[in-house]
């Protein structure tokens, strides 16, 4: 492949293929108008990719290793040019997933909770390198990258490959960070459990080792990092398509509360927390919540609540919809110290599309979770942690329209500085053509 030298040859190493809106949806700030050309992904999601931003992939499925691994005479590896992708949205995307059968079927029903021995299965199944093969190498050199950047997941093989292919071409690693699994040294009476994080927190320290520079998703777990392993990483805040309405006062008496996006990590339990506080105002106000959760378990207290709708998964261009015409918008986490450690660093892109939106954004959790700390932070959001305090901050926030309007004013403000597309895209720009124009003056 020739690459326009626009910007610099960037492979991404990471779990799914990113595209433009259905998966991976931040990243697009991250390559937004980069050259097709000039940006390639291994990847080993089961699905075929899409068009999107890169001009070429390379997916490695567990399946494919493991009919090598069982002795079948199969490629592990399977090449995308964008040629052959079809446009997002145009058909079903197909998935080896919809074909397995046997002990596949059996290690991913084992890994639906990403249990320490399916990881550890999984390093297995993966350290042969049966992905090492020519036609994988013949692919690397095809687009001959100039640095790596790598979306940090908790599986082994993903910083395994990144660090195979920034030692095989000698080039910078631009590590993205939005969960700290390094860190997640929680107690298990499984010992499984610590002999994975063990061996994956040693694979951490060599990536780290390696020559390069991080990205994060927010400054908490930016400063931990930095200090714990000397990197000069920035943060990249999450950002949002949907565009600013007019502000406009809440009618007391008939107002629209919504919440999108996922209810795992006790989310489920803080909705219901926030419908209370909501009914002891009003009992006919009714939360909308608005989900592709299945898990009868985690739906059921919502479908329960006497002030609560569940109404499900909806299209995104209904999401951003509906976003526009709430009059409030929630933000909620978990409250108990497993939900907390599980959302520590957490800052979703429902942060950046209430901020956008104009509405009046109301957050309720522990202040140890990441976008609970950010909101309470930026100053333009009502908060509650638990039902007393936000009855009280609802009624404030209902009865006041100075108070409406000035988060509203704090809330553009705030998008404008973090959260703009173009904002985010310079600033992942300005890294990597940092690390390679340094690593080009000491080769």
């Amino acid at each position: 492949m020739t690459a326009t030298q626009c910007h610099p040859r960037l492979l991404i190493v990471g779990t799914v293929p990113y595209n433009r809106q259905s998966t991976s949806r931040a990243f697009d700030a991250y390559f937004h108008g980069w050259e097709k050309e000039n940006l390639a992904q291994i990847f080993s999601d089961p699905a075929d990719p899409v068009k999107g931003h890169c001009g070429t992939l390379y997916q490695i499925t567990d399946r494919r290793m493991l009919s090598r691994w069982l002795d079948k005479k199969v490629n592990t590896g399977r090449r995308y040019d964008y040629a052959d992708l079809v446009e997002e949205g145009s058909v079903d995307h197909r998935s080896e997933t919809e074909t397995d059968s046997g002990i596949v079927s059996h290690l991913r029903k084992l890994g639906q909770g990403h249990s320490p021995l399916f990881h550890l299965l999984r390093k297995a199944l993966w350290r042969k390198r049966y992905w090492n093969t020519p036609e994988f190498n013949t692919w690397l050199e095809d687009f001959n990258p100039e640095c790596v950047f790598l979306s940090f997941s908790n599986d082994f093989f993903i910083l395994e490959i990144a660090l195979y292919v920034a030692e095989k071409f000698d080039i910078p690693i631009c590590s993205s960070t939005g969960d700290d699994y390094y860190f997640d040294d929680k107690f298990s009476l499984n010992p499984l459990w610590y002999l994975y994080h063990e061996w994956y927190k040693s694979l951490n320290r060599r990536v780290f080792r390696h020559k390069g520079s991080a990205i994060y998703i927010g400054d908490k777990i930016r400063d931990k990092y930095n200090s714990a392993f000397g990197l000069d990483g920035e943060t990249v805040y999450l950002v949002s398509d949907i565009k600013r309405r007019d502000f406009r006062p809440i009618d007391s008496e008939n107002f629209t509360v919504r919440y999108f996006g996922n209810i795992e990590y006790g989310r489920n339990n803080s909705l219901c927390d926030v419908a209370t506080a909501f009914g002891l105002i009003n009992p006919r106000i009714r939360v909308e919540v608005y989900s592709g959760e299945s898990n009868p378990q985690i739906i059921a207290p919502l479908q329960s609540h006497p002030n609560i709708d569940f109404r499900g998964r909806i299209p995104y261009q209904e999401v951003m919809d509906k976003t526009i015409d709430s009059d409030i918008l929630l933000v909620v986490e978990g409250t108990t110290k497993s939900d907390i450690n599980s959302t520590r660093y957490a800052l979703s892109t429902k942060v950046a599309d209430s901020l956008a939106s104009g509405c009046n954004i109301v957050g309720y959790g522990s202040i140890e979770c990441g976008a609970i700390e950010y909101i309470e932070k930026i100053g333009c959001v009502v908060m509650g942690h638990n039902v007393d305090t936000m009855e009280q901050a609802l009624r404030e926030l209902l009865n006041r329209t100075d108070l409406q309007r000035s988060n509203y004013d704090k809330a553009a403000q705030i998008f404008e500085q973090n959260h703009t597309r173009e904002q985010s895209n310079a600033r992942v720009e300005r890294i990597i053509r940092r690390l390679v124009a340094k690593n080009q003056t000491h080769a």
